[in-house]
């Protein structure tokens, strides 16, 4: 059943005590990535699939300067991905392992020309599990404008059926590069998979689609939150066109899930406004909102000299004052690098038993190397 919070006020009422815990990637990290010839990496966004979490990075240099942040260094892959059963971040995450190739560098998965004005990369966005199989939503880029902006050719999904050894481009579905749905995050519910989509880059808002999980690849099965009747119930379109924004705002890097604890769900992004917002995170009863204003995990200021995991407390209004409560997620962080802002991100839905009224939330980042 699709979880719908009580329509109540919301809950959550601040963010504070933001810490560092241990950097994911990089030669000096504690999973000492270099030995997959890893130095540095964009996104890390996460799923559950074959009793492991992925994480599914962008654009990855086995070559960078210490010092240096943001993209650029040598052997550039467009994407790779590591994994790791891991499944307490209190103290960082320890990775078992990437998808290699023979000579043990984490290898690219799915192809990119690199070509700058045909398609420069090709990133992930999200992965999500269906039918049996693996797939990633990724985008085709053509070529990376001014920072928080770039043109894209389509997004599409690449599929694998050997637990992420290797991956297929497919034909359909596929929607195209001025679109709302370029960088998506996923949600199966029961058999319904949810979308959220924002567009290339972090200029828009975020609107919603969902299919079945059995139609997944058949274009013509995806439907558009179109908005609500009158009882408030929503209405869903087989016409792109007739897609609402259920987020206003400069969104980009999104990710959504569940929460049981809160009751709510929950939507940590990127805000490319005016000097760069940072992480921010939002709570809305049901997939489509009303979602509530953003509220700051994490400033781009706050992260600027420093790329490492990161644990914060988030405020949680209670009917007796304030409390606090343990759970294990993600946000997004920035920092700024040549023409454009690197970005990482991703939220868990696990929670821990609330039984004092004072808890802590942890926030988990990856990092560029």
């Amino acid at each position: 059943m699709l979880p719908v919070g009580e329509a109540r006020p919301f809950v959550l009422d601040g963010v504070e005590n933001v810490t560092e815990v241990a950097q994911l990637t990089g030669p000096t990290s504690p999973n000492k990535t270099d030995k997959y010839y890893v130095a540095g990496q964009d996104l890390g966004s996460m799923f559950e699939a074959k009793g492991k979490t992925w994480f599914v990075f962008g654009d990855t240099f086995g070559q960078r300067d210490p010092e240096m942040t943001g993209g650029g260094g040598g052997g550039w892959r467009s994407n790779t991905m590591a994994y790791t059963t891991d499944t307490d971040p209190t103290d960082g995450i320890a990775l078992d392992g990437y998808i290699v190739d023979d000579t043990n560098w984490a290898k690219e998965l799915v192809p990119a020309k690199q070509v700058d004005g045909l398609e420069i990369t090709v990133i992930p966005t999200y992965g999500f599990s269906a039918n049996d199989a693996m797939y990633l939503d990724y985008m085709s880029v053509k070529h990376w404008g001014v920072p928080g902006e770039w043109e894209t050719n389509y997004s599409g999904l690449a599929k694998s059926t050997d637990d992420g050894e290797t991956w297929q481009k497919l034909a359909k579905p596929r929607w195209p590069g001025n679109s709302n749905f370029v960088q998506v995050s996923v949600s199966n519910v029961d058999g319904v998979m949810y979308f959220w989509g924002v567009t290339h880059g972090r200029f828009g808002g975020v609107e919603l689609m969902k299919v079945p999980e059995a139609d997944v690849e058949r274009q013509g099965a995806y439907r558009y939150f179109a908005g609500v009747d009158d009882d408030g119930a929503p209405r869903w379109s087989a016409d792109m066109a007739a897609a609402q924004t259920i987020v206003e705002g400069t969104v980009g890097e999104l990710s959504v899930v569940w929460n049981d604890y809160l009751d709510r769900w929950l939507m940590t992004a990127t805000d490319g406004g005016a000097g760069g917002g940072g992480a921010t995170i939002r709570e809305s009863p049901s997939p489509w909102g009303p979602w509530s204003d953003a509220t700051t995990l994490v400033s781009q200021s706050d992260v600027r000299a420093s790329t490492r995991r990161t644990c914060c407390r988030i405020t949680r209004r209670t009917t007796g004052g304030q409390s606090f409560s343990h759970c294990r997620s993600g946000a997004p962080t920035t920092s700024s690098g040549t023409g454009r802002t690197w970005s990482r991100r991703r939220p868990s839905t696990r929670l821990g038993d609330e039984s004092d009224r004072t808890k802590e939330i942890r926030c988990v980042h990856g990092a560029d190397g």
